[in-house]
């Protein structure tokens, strides 16, 4: 037999070339799970997570970096590399505090599975004043309605089972409104994976989490995606199609108007940015969120609107107070303050490149001006409110897709736009040349993957509650009557808002600064004098947990010691009796004779 006659040998080529593409994540992978193995969250300190994670962590970001840059630079690559790789990322820094925590981080997202759990509890919404500041859930209930539904039909017992993984499954849900408003611009793979990449390095502000606004983000994206294809490439058929495309943006804007406040806002004036283009304006999309806003402000959230207006009118137009950091915002000792400046840094490194690509990239420029106004426009917020001293953070949030694309155009030697091809008019761009698209980008990429982490992770140290100081608050709501009163230091604690509609709660470092003197000077009579108003069975409670603690400590409100001091002048008073304690905290009982 001939040898030629033999079945051909696999293409190993391919083989190799399979293990060159894919090597790097496979090892970054197995060296990030190595990490989160040898991660301990008992002992945090002033960094965070950051500063508990292992050299193998960065060592892995730093291998899943390369192997990345390796992927797209090649223009011809197919997707699902850089999309793997993207993927990997996402693990990176939205999975690990879902694996190395063995409970769900921040209090608001405890504070959401509350509401969550009234309406499951209630089984339907309550607009009246019975429920106070926290009716204002119930007059947006979108988000909250959806968790309930998708809590109830799985028989979950609560949302806190799975919310964990709330940034991830938010983060990856952001992924096909991007890649459909990169794609309306170019057709450079490694433009479009690029702007991916730096978008989610960059997103550090922290409102992926189990909120309203994870969701309301991936809803504005996508009608913003819908609006900006329109916009290239007009609907076919006829007035039709046209309202077949209208009709898609009908449910989405409905659910984000029914599901946070903000978002509507920011839509309404990207989307009047848009219009200053003749080819992006398209009147059908404002038209359709203006109805829908007014519908349902005018109706289920005017209750709220009514309270809340006067004081919009009064900040409307002070950028300078709305910027301020109000009491208790201010970072102090070195890991906050650290981190605070590297998370700054961050955003400006990506604001600058942005801006250098835009100037950088003319063609570009042109072809793409919708996404420079889209980052621009979230600016004018900040003459309108100070959203509880976090507009800044939205605005950064908001400006966030438009800015990591031209930051990716900053970094790549020859980004094209839409119609740009090489010389043979087959559409393919031009082959890489030269050193420019070596390490240097590389670097960069690496250096905004590795900033995100303390800029995300640096404050877990007031964002996580272990287990015991879970198990003592739970204590303490499941045995305290209706009609109790629990007082803290901060709303920074799990369970905060559990059980709320039968429970009050008072943080008595929302107060003045005159009262919490009044607090320091005397501590157990002047919060005895707070519960006073307490009527039996309804009990009063203290509650002081390390999550307090690490909240008043790290943000320059009181120090450990002085929150220390007030526990032990409440311990020796005979006004109060110690009713539960662990190594997370203590809870006070007012005694009834006082």
């Amino acid at each position: 037999m001939d040898l030629a006659d033999l079945p051909a040998s696999p293409d190993r080529s391919g083989r190799r070339r399979t293990l060159a593409l894919g090597g790097p994540l496979a090892a970054a992978l197995v060296l990030w799970a190595y990490a989160v193995a040898r991660t301990d969250p008992a002992d945090l300190g002033g960094f965070g997570l950051a500063g508990a994670l292992p050299l193998a962590f960065w060592v892995a970001l730093a291998v899943l970096t390369a192997g990345f840059w390796v992927c797209v630079r090649d223009p011809l690559r197919a997707h699902r590399w850089p999309l793997a790789y993207t993927a990997g990322l996402l693990l990176m820094e939205r999975a690990t505090q879902a694996l190395v925590y063995p409970t769900p981080l921040y209090a608001w997202a405890w504070k959401h599975d509350a509401v969550v759990d009234h309406l499951l509890t209630a089984g339907a919404l309550e607009r009246g004043a019975k429920l106070g500041d926290m009716a204002v859930y119930d007059q947006w209930p979108g988000f909250f309605a959806a968790q309930a539904a998708f809590t109830d039909l799985t028989g979950l017992e609560h949302a806190a089972t799975y919310m964990a993984w709330w940034p991830l499954l938010s983060s990856l849900l952001l992924l096909a409104p991007l890649l459909l408003i990169y794609r309306t611009f170019t057709q450079d793979r490694r433009l479009i994976w690029t702007a991916v990449w730096i978008f989610y390095a960059a997103n550090w502000v922290g409102q992926d989490y189990f909120s309203p606004q994870s969701l309301a983000l991936f809803l504005c994206l996508s009608v913003l995606a819908i609006v900006l294809r329109r916009g290239v490439r007009p609907p076919a058929g006829g007035r039709r199609r046209a309202l077949l495309w209208t009709a898609l943006l009908i449910p989405l804007t409905s659910a984000l108007v029914t599901a946070h406040q903000l978002t509507p806002v920011m839509l309404a004036v990207g989307l009047g940015a848009l219009c200053l283009t003749r080819r992006y304006r398209d009147w059908a999309a404002p038209a359709v969120l203006l109805l829908a806003f007014l519908a349902w402000n005018l109706t289920a959230s005017l209750p709220f609107l009514r309270e809340a207006v006067p004081e919009m009118i009064r900040s409307f137009g002070n950028v300078t107070g709305n910027l301020e950091a109000g009491y208790g915002t201010t970072p102090t000792g070195t890991g906050p303050v650290l981190m605070s400046w590297v998370s700054r840094l961050l955003s400006a490194s990506v604001l600058l490149l942005a801006a250098y690509g835009a100037w950088r990239r003319p063609l570009l420029r042109r072809r793409a001006t919708p996404l420079l106004l889209l980052a621009a426009a979230p600016l004018l917020m900040l003459a309108a409110n100070d959203y509880g001293n976090e507009m800044i953070f939205r605005v950064l949030l908001f400006m966030l897709p438009g800015a990591s694309f031209f930051a990716a155009a900053a970094l790549l030697p020859d980004a094209r736009p839409l119609t740009a091809g090489s010389p043979d008019g087959k559409g393919k761009p031009p082959p890489v040349k030269g050193l420019r698209f070596g390490a240097l980008p590389a670097a960069a990429l690496l250096a905004l993957a590795a900033a995100f982490v303390p800029s995300y992770a640096g404050k877990d140290q007031l964002s996580y509650f272990p287990p015991q100081e879970v198990a003592l608050v739970r204590q303490l709501v499941d045995s305290a009557p209706d009609g109790s009163l629990v007082v803290a230091a901060s709303r920074n604690y799990p369970l905060a808002y559990d059980t709320y509609w039968r429970i009050g709660h008072y943080w008595f470092l929302d107060d003045d600064r005159s009262h919490v003197e009044a607090i320091l000077n005397d501590p157990a009579a002047t919060l005895a004098r707070d519960m006073s108003g307490v009527e039996p069975p309804a009990r009063g409670y203290l509650l002081l947990t390390r999550g307090q603690i690490a909240y008043s400590d790290m943000n320059g409100m009181l120090t450990a010691a002085e929150l220390h001091r007030i526990e032990t002048s409440v311990a020796a008073s005979p006004l109060f009796e110690r009713v539960a304690r662990n190594s997370a905290g203590a809870v006070y009982e007012l005694r009834r004779t006082s």
